[in-house]
């Protein structure tokens, strides 16, 4: 009985250092996947803010559509004083808005507009991610005047 109890004894201290992780073990996993989390979060940022760009063009051009239907309907375009805001508003005798959507950028600032615009008769532009005239990549002004095929 004795010898059973030292086998059984001999078995379970086998099976507990088999089964376990250590805490050094642990802590590389963790490293490893903090390091991979952190790779992964920078290029992700990239491209979102690439995407912001792209949805800033579209937009851009669908209020230009929305000043083209307005200038249609009304034979002018809206005055600076008026803004895009005349765009969101049903005009007397007409049953809806020209456009139905908040005129917000992908920053979450309002669109910019300007009645004469520096190359056309308005100008319509988001001042990027930084909120400010000009900069670069992402912070970059985005308007009417640098679209292609406008």
């Amino acid at each position: 009985m004795k010898k059973y109890k030292q086998a059984v004894d001999q078995a379970l201290d086998i099976r507990r250092q088999v089964c376990g992780f250590s805490l050094v073990e642990l802590m590389v996993v963790l490293v490893i996947l903090g390091l991979l989390a952190g790779v992964v979060t920078v290029s992700t940022r990239m491209y979102m803010s690439k995407a912001k760009v792209s949805a800033s063009r579209m937009e851009i051009k669908t209020i230009c559509s929305g000043l083209e239907t307005f200038y249609t309907l009304y034979d002018r375009f809206p005055s600076s004083d008026e803004g895009l805001d005349v765009l969101t508003v049903a005009q007397e005798g007409e049953d809806q808005a020209i456009l139905m959507q908040k005129l917000i950028d992908p920053w979450g600032k309002p669109y910019q507009y300007n009645s004469p615009g520096r190359e056309g008769a308005y100008d319509v532009y988001s001042l990027g991610a930084d909120g400010r005239e000009g900069g670069e990549g992402s912070n970059a002004d985005i308007g009417n005047w640098n679209l292609k095929g406008r």
